[in-house]
């Protein structure tokens, strides 16, 4: 991944995170839907006494999770809920049901004990055994509006500036791959993963491996998978998955790959 451009520190996730659920909520309760424009960054970082850094933040969040659309020129948009954060818990909020600020019992996603705190080791040796085999059924079950939602995660990859939105857009694509298996119970599963992905311990150590190429490696393997998935060929979107994740992992903890 590629590291922060410029000289301001980046947002920490959580606090973009609690900002976008305020923006949502803000947004419920003045009666907006889909295709409602929202407030400018200037107005919300006004209401909601935030900085514009950490309001860019939040929208980068809530865009990434499938909430927003922000048009040049024209402003930022809700979007049909159907497509936020896709297949974790159907409830509309972010961070609902995969450890963000919502959960945080002892034991489930985001509370102490829970999936934040697994270990960077452990999360992507389970990845690396769920993942390509979910591929056969994202293969099988895709739909042309799955492939539309990989094709805007793509894109927003490819615009990323820096590490933190680039790790967005990432996320973003592997979780509408996952929920384009049309399988509650696997998404579910993933949702756990994601939230360990969410983990400072985590954070901390994608960070310390990112690269502007290490970027365009993951963005090419990104495009190889998806056209792999277009393409119904799903011994060849297995084999995808697999070489990606095993390029994740050989920069993550140094192996040769």
């Amino acid at each position: 991944m590629a590291t922060a451009t410029g000289n301001t520190p980046p947002v920490p996730a959580d606090r973009g995170r609690r900002l976008a659920e305020l923006i949502l909520a803000s947004s419920g309760r003045a009666g907006l839907g889909p295709g409602s424009r929202l407030p400018t960054e200037r107005q919300l970082a006004a209401d909601l006494g935030a900085t514009r850094t950490t309001i860019r933040r939040a929208l980068a969040v809530l865009e990434a999770e499938g909430y927003i659309s922000r048009e040049v020129g024209r402003g930022t948009f809700l979007r049909d809920a159907r497509w936020a954060r896709a297949g974790a818990d159907g409830d509309g909020g972010p961070g609902a049901g995969d450890g963000g600020p919502g959960a945080g019992a002892a034991g489930t996603p985001g509370g102490p004990g829970g999936s934040a705190g697994f270990a960077p080791a452990d999360v992507m040796a389970i990845r690396r055994m769920l993942e390509p085999s979910a591929m056969r059924l994202v293969v099988a079950w895709a739909t042309a509006a799955d492939f539309g939602e990989m094709d805007r995660c793509l894109a927003g990859g490819e615009q990323a500036d820096g590490y933190d939105e680039f790790e967005l857009w990432d996320l973003a694509l592997h979780r509408c791959i996952m929920a384009a298996s049309h399988s509650a119970l696997l998404a579910r599963l993933y949702a756990v993963i994601e939230a360990a992905r969410h983990g400072q311990t985590w954070g901390d150590l994608k960070r310390r491996s990112a690269s502007r190429e290490r970027q365009r490696l993951y963005q090419a393997d990104h495009r190889e998978l998806v056209a792999a998935l277009r393409a119904r060929d799903a011994d060849r979107a297995v084999e995808a998955m697999r070489t990606h994740l095993a390029r994740v992992a050989g920069h993550l903890f140094d192996e040769a790959s």
